[in-house]
């Protein structure tokens, strides 16, 4: 048997054969890029805000956030884009905050008149909170000459908002409250209409007064013919 032994793996210098090399984890990518897209949201949405839609640009955006524009555009066709998405997620997270979900509906307490007002004047106070309404009157505005986003801006929130009314409303047929001949489409249309109305036009100040008074309204045309 030869005494020559075939050389095993050299050893680095300093470590010894049982030391193992720390694990080192590659950067997460995933948190990098939420962070970059929650500062793009904060940047479209104080921009918005504090200069109007029109001046707001994805290089106002980008310089904003700290980010590339081609970061903006690899997720973004457009500053639009941006701002839908942005104002997604901050209904989203003043729902959370509210501790609601996703499928939050209005109210059924049994009395229809004291949901409602609930849900406008929660309305209101949102259309009245600065946070909202600038980024609001935007994406309706854009959406005029957007079709592709007017539809986005219904499909993903205006819609799922206007269906809390409908079943709402379809309850209160069914107990007896509203009309069962009515469309429950324009019955919600008699409430939300004349406040986005008002909103939309500044004509005059939205006050809880005035939801309130939209409800009664509302419900004397809806209530059962006798």
């Amino acid at each position: 048997m030869s005494d020559t032994q075939t050389p095993g793996p050299k050893t680095p210098a300093g470590q010894t054969p049982e030391t193992k090399r720390p694990d080192t984890k590659a950067p997460d990518s995933s948190r990098r890029s939420e962070r970059s897209r929650r500062a793009i949201y904060d940047a479209a949405l104080a921009l918005v805000s504090e200069a109007g839609y029109a001046k707001t640009t994805i290089e106002g955006i980008a310089a904003r956030a700290g980010v590339g524009k081609q970061t903006i555009y690899r997720w973004w066709p457009s500053k639009a884009a941006v701002l839908l998405d942005a104002f997604l997620d901050l209904a989203a997270q003043a729902n959370e905050a509210l501790g609601g979900d996703a499928d939050s509906e209005i109210p059924d307490t049994g009395d229809l008149a004291a949901d409602l007002r609930y849900v406008l004047r929660a309305t209101v106070d949102e259309l009245n909170n600065p946070v909202y309404d600038a980024p609001s009157r935007a994406l309706a505005a854009e959406g005029i000459v957007n079709p592709e986003l007017g539809a986005r801006f219904v499909e993903r929130l205006l819609e799922p908002q206007l269906q809390y009314y409908v079943r709402r409303i379809e309850t209160a047929q069914a107990a007896g409250d509203i009309d069962p001949d009515v469309d429950p489409r324009i019955a919600l249309e008699l409430l939300v209409g004349p406040l986005n109305h008002r909103w939309l036009h500044r004509t005059l100040p939205l006050t809880h007064a005035y939801a309130d008074t939209l409800v009664d309204y509302a419900l004397r045309g809806l209530a059962p013919r006798t």
